[in-house]
């Protein structure tokens, strides 16, 4: 079990973000969206971030992979399966 908190954001230092003890530098939602507006042109990758923006505020890691996917074109195997499993994970706590 990963445990969670509330800490500043370290760019605007106004909102909190919910990190974990893994994660070492701390980014709030609204800091990242501009980071993730980018183009994305591939159907299949534009079907596979098209997610409600409640996902991507609660997740880190959903909009680490999302910006990373914007700044190199391209993701690995394991990222891909790494986002759809947080996505299912997700998927359930919601319905609970």
């Amino acid at each position: 079990m990963t445990i969670t908190y509330k800490q500043l954001c370290y760019l605007c230092k106004k909102n909190y973000a919910t990190v974990t003890s893994k994660q070492s530098y701390v980014l709030c939602y609204e800091c990242q969206k501009k980071e993730m507006n980018g183009e994305i042109k591939d159907p299949k990758m534009k079907k596979l971030f098209a997610l409600p923006d409640q996902y991507y505020e609660k997740n880190y890691f959903l909009r680490n992979i999302k910006i990373s996917y914007i700044k190199y074109g391209r993701l690995t195997e394991k990222q891909i399966k790494a986002f759809k499993t947080t996505v299912k994970k997700l998927e359930e706590n919601e319905k609970k």
